[in-house]
């Protein structure tokens, strides 16, 4: 065990995370993300490292895909006349 789990697990209180917690939720996060979820099913289990790594990207990349599509909604809303403009902000919100 390492020093930093040894730490942990003296801990008391509701912050406390069993490692079988920390197991379940990077098996969760490997479920739900497309490029591991679905390539190394078969070729076994992959590292809890590897795991995060990918879900630091996917997050990255679904964010720079929100500010992608914000911005295309923005240079949309520009060229339309302000009733399709309002339309369209009303079906938004």
């Amino acid at each position: 065990m390492s020093s930093r789990r040894s730490r942990s697990s003296r801990q008391t209180g509701a912050s406390m995370i069993s490692e079988d917690q920390i197991d379940d939720l990077v098996l969760q996060l490997h479920r739900l993300l497309p490029e591991l979820g679905n390539n190394n099913r078969r070729s076994g289990k992959v590292s809890a490292s590897k795991v995060l790594q990918e879900t630091c990207t996917y997050i990255r990349n679904l964010n720079k895909e929100v500010d992608d599509l914000s911005e295309r909604l923005s240079q949309l809303l520009e060229s339309t006349d302000s009733a399709q403009a309002a339309l369209i902000r009303s079906l938004l919100m």
